[in-house]
């Protein structure tokens, strides 16, 4: 089922802080107005799969998605039945009428081996390999973990999709810049790409090359499609996978390496790349792009930082002014962590959150 959001194109600017808004307001509504008449944007799809007590952790999310990006967002929403009514009753309270639509999703796997997937790893991961054939009219996604949050537009990595070659189909982050601390290359009893592997938390994929493409692969000689490859996979190595789905898309790159685009590690920024020291040099020179709170960060007391940038988007109410209502708010947090490794590099964490609010104004300031 697919949904407009709720609130109208016209309240929705006049939401906007008195410092930033006035009479601007009203000449950027008309502007934009006139302008999405004639020049129709292409709408980004972004994929999430919430299981169990993800329900705020997606919506916080979703929340940060919307927040700066400016293209209009699809969000496909693979939830259990029982969250569906809670998704729903949330996302149509969100603004932006035109910019947001949502498709709710149950979570489903081919019924011959349901009880497989369903167990691997988490009880929901897994869904994620099944996007490319459930989501047939799709052309291109972009996947995120429940624990993800955009500091800057999805536009952004979004543009990525035109950045790749002819043969690849999918991009993603290393699991690691450090192979001193990684995993994969320590301890993986399987393939895996690269030299530290590589991360699925955040995954672009031009669909429609992935249902295209047939697959080199360990278990015959004859290239296989993804909606056959994926059950063969799991039989061979469920005894050797410890990360469930990310080990088997690990495994099918291995294979396929020209297949994969990789993007820096400020698109994926994670504790590992501050809990032993800084170890991502993309985002100490530009910040970071895409924070990644897994492990449970975000709920925890373990890691500071990454709680104080969640806290900071969950309580930000659409149309306060983003630099008094969320920005000076969470420094003065981050500066409270400084007690540990990744608090020591705060400003990482709010270079280019700065940079997007400073960005986000200015469109606005020229939409008069």
């Amino acid at each position: 089922r697919c949904k407009n959001l709720s609130v109208s194109f016209w309240n929705s600017y006049w939401m906007l802080p008195s410092d930033v808004c006035g009479m601007n307001c009203f000449w950027e509504a008309a502007f934009r107005y006139d302008y999405m008449k004639t020049h129709p944007s292409e709408k980004m799809h972004l994929a999430v799969v919430a299981c169990g007590e993800r329900l705020e952790e997606t919506v916080t999310m979703l929340r940060s998605a919307i927040i700066f990006s400016i293209k209009p967002l699809h969000f496909h929403v693979f939830a259990e039945d029982q969250l569906h009514e809670s998704f729903k009753d949330i996302l149509e309270e969100f603004p932006y009428e035109g910019k947001v639509n949502y498709t709710l999703y149950p979570i489903t796997f081919p019924s011959e081996s349901a009880a497989e997937w369903k167990k691997l790893f988490k009880p929901c991961a897994s869904q994620r390999l099944f996007l490319p054939l459930i989501l047939k009219n799709v052309d291109s996604l972009l996947y995120v973990d429940t624990d993800i949050l955009f500091l800057r537009p999805v536009d952004d990595i979004w543009s990525f999709l035109g950045k790749f070659n002819s043969t690849q189909i999918a991009a993603m982050a290393p699991e690691h810049e450090e192979p001193r601390i990684g995993w994969y290359n320590r301890f993986a009893r399987h393939p895996y790409y690269g030299v530290t592997g590589i991360n699925s938390g955040v995954m672009l994929m031009n669909m429609t090359r992935i249902r295209r493409k047939y697959f080199k692969n360990d278990m015959t000689p004859v290239r296989l499609q993804w909606g056959e490859i994926l059950m063969p996979l799991l039989k061979k190595y469920k005894l050797n996978i410890t990360w469930g789905d990310q080990d088997l898309l690990n495994i099918m790159f291995f294979h396929n390496p020209e297949s994969l685009y990789v993007f820096p590690c400020q698109w994926n920024y994670r504790p590992d790349h501050c809990i032993y020291g800084s170890n991502c040099k993309a985002a100490e020179e530009e910040g970071i792009f895409i924070l990644h709170g897994n492990r449970g960060v975000y709920h925890d007391d373990k890691q500071p930082t990454f709680r104080a940038v969640y806290e900071a988007i969950k309580n930000y109410s659409f149309g306060e002014d983003l630099v008094h209502s969320l920005l000076q708010p969470l420094e003065r947090e981050l500066q409270k962590t400084t007690h540990t490794y990744c608090g020591r590099v705060y400003k990482v964490f709010i270079k280019q959150l700065t940079k997007s609010i400073r960005d986000l104004y200015a469109r606005r300031s020229k939409g008069r």
